[in-house]
């Protein structure tokens, strides 16, 4: 038989000091709990700091910084950079124009910020909890977790507390790919057929093909 050839892998850190948490921006910087990352076309890094309740940048220099939100503080509010509220973000994914889409998990809604920090809500409404389909000012979501974004714009949502994969068009258009609401389970099959138990993490390849 064949035999794998070792390689080394040189582990370092990136940013943060490894065994302090905190809020600071520069160089290390600080995060409390930081889950999704993301990387846009120049090599910056964006980071949920989830227990922060904002949205980091990391710059191919290493400089930290606050896109959007303020350390200590949670809500739902849109806004501008620090005027922004978050509660629980979650999974990241940016667009190839450099717009950060954040599945705040605890308002039940998708975030979109733009590359100057602007923050609005992208779907669904906060804390108005449901599995609806239909336009994103009308759709509900329940916790999700998990975004990826395909070429085309098209955003998928791993909606966790409905056991569901949503997906939301370029144009706006929520609608439920696979996965029946509140219905847990493990099946294989087409669309509503299939069942999911709580999914996460999600990501798309160049054929659009999900993998959850």
């Amino acid at each position: 038989g064949s035999r794998l050839a070792a390689e080394n892998y040189a582990i370092t850190t990136l940013v943060g000091t490894g065994n302090t948490s905190g809020a600071a921006d520069g160089t290390p910087g600080s995060f409390r709990n930081p889950y999704g990352i993301a990387i846009d076309s120049a090599k910056n890094l964006y980071v949920s700091d989830t227990l922060n309740n904002t949205i980091r940048k990391i710059t191919p220099a290493r400089v930290v910084s606050t896109l959007a939100g303020t350390a200590g503080l949670f809500g739902s509010a849109d806004g501008a950079g620090a005027a922004a509220r978050f509660n629980f973000p979650l999974g990241l994914a940016v667009d190839a124009s450099g717009n950060v889409f954040v599945a705040d998990a605890k308002n039940s809604v998708i975030r979109r910020i733009t590359p100057a920090g602007a923050v609005t809500t992208y779907a669904g409404a906060p804390s108005q909890f449901g599995s609806a389909d239909g336009p994103a000012a009308s759709a509900r979501f329940f916790l999700p977790y998990g975004v990826a974004i395909d070429g085309d714009g098209n955003l998928y949502v791993a909606d966790s507390g409905n056991h569901t994969i949503r997906k939301i068009t370029a144009g706006g258009v929520v609608s439920t790919l696979a996965g029946s609401a509140m219905q847990s389970g493990f099946v294989d099959g087409t669309g509503s057929a299939a069942r999911f138990n709580s999914p996460w993490g999600i990501s798309v390849d160049r054929s659009g093909v999900l993998f959850v």
